[in-house]
């Protein structure tokens, strides 16, 4: 995991960071002298999540991140924000995204306080797929504002769990499971908050392929690679489908989905981990769920005593 604090009162040196940390950008001030800047970055593969602080009015300029780039208003508020076709200001609450990832943008940060989160567009790839037909055509958005507030709301809610969960403890970040776990999160919850491509209504041909054989191929990927990084996209590949018949195959034969019967294969990995962990080592319930992708201590041990009757650090004690 990848950790960084920028903290500036020069104009030129946030420009040259800003530069750095996201894509080539011109900055200006009306009152360069007073340009305070408190920028601090958490990242894993494919994600970043980045909290600013800027106590001045800035203007930007910025060329294609080729990131899907989202902002989320703390204080104070962005005027002017273009990009092509569209002008629009965001406040306190408001969820959006800056651009399309191969778009360029300009606009002001007036005195703000913000989150900006940023995932590789192949995430979106990972976790849906492209429609109608099985087409090569990677997923994209099609909107830069959420299409309903409680969409917007649980997108929020994901950005926060990822900063102060994941993030927020670098060896819990650095375990892959948990690394691929939240970046599919977030691009789950980006598609589920935002105008998409992405088809979700399975296929004629979907609906022929969702048979039993489909499942008994993907439920073996599963338990074969467990203790693997996964996404959909991969299962689905391995069961010689698309995403949208596998989980259409899920739906059909187990009322579940891939990615809750992967996480039920891992919790029952963790739970033989902890019966065959020494309890007077130094193996901690919270590593053991880490290394199979649960990086909330609280969620894994309420989704531990519903599958087991006990708690972990019960069954780690003997």
């Amino acid at each position: 995991m990848d950790s960084l604090v920028f903290d500036s009162h020069d104009l030129e040196e946030t420009e040259d960071f800003l530069c750095r940390a996201y894509a080539r950008m011109t900055i200006g001030s009306n009152t360069p002298e007073d340009s305070r800047a408190h920028i601090r970055r958490t990242a894993m593969p494919s994600v970043s999540v980045d909290e600013l602080d800027l106590g001045f009015d800035m203007s930007y300029a910025v060329t294609p991140l080729g990131r899907i780039c989202l902002c989320m208003v703390h204080e104070g508020t962005v005027q002017d924000h273009v990009f092509q076709g569209v002008r629009d200001a965001f406040g306190p609450g408001d969820m959006v995204l800056f651009a399309p990832p191969d778009l360029p943008y300009a606009g002001r940060i007036c005195s703000a306080r913000y989150n900006i989160t940023m995932l590789d567009p192949a995430l979106l790839d990972q976790v849906a797929a492209a429609g109608p037909g099985p087409s090569l055509e990677p997923v994209r958005l099609t909107g830069h504002r959420p299409h309903s507030p409680a969409a917007a709301d649980r997108l929020k809610s994901t950005i926060v769990y990822l900063r102060d969960h994941v993030l927020a403890d670098p060896a819990t970040a650095a375990e892959p499971l948990v690394a691929s776990a939240g970046a599919q999160l977030l691009a789950a919850a980006v598609l589920a908050a935002f105008p998409n491509t992405a088809r979700t209504d399975a296929t004629a041909q979907d609906r022929t392929d969702a048979h039993s054989a489909t499942l008994r191929r993907a439920v073996a990927y599963i338990e074969d690679h467990a203790d693997e990084p996964l996404t959909v996209a991969e299962i689905a590949a391995a069961a010689h489908v698309t995403v949208r018949a596998l989980q259409y195959a899920f739906r059909r034969h187990l009322d579940t989905t891939p990615l809750a019967y992967l996480r039920r294969v891992r919790l029952a990995h963790a739970h033989q981990e902890l019966r065959a962990a020494d309890a007077g080592g130094d193996r901690t319930v919270g590593q053991i769920a880490a290394r199979w992708g649960f990086a909330h201590p609280g969620r894994f041990a309420a989704l531990y005593r519903e599958a087991y009757g006990t708690s972990p650090s019960r069954t780690l004690r003997g």
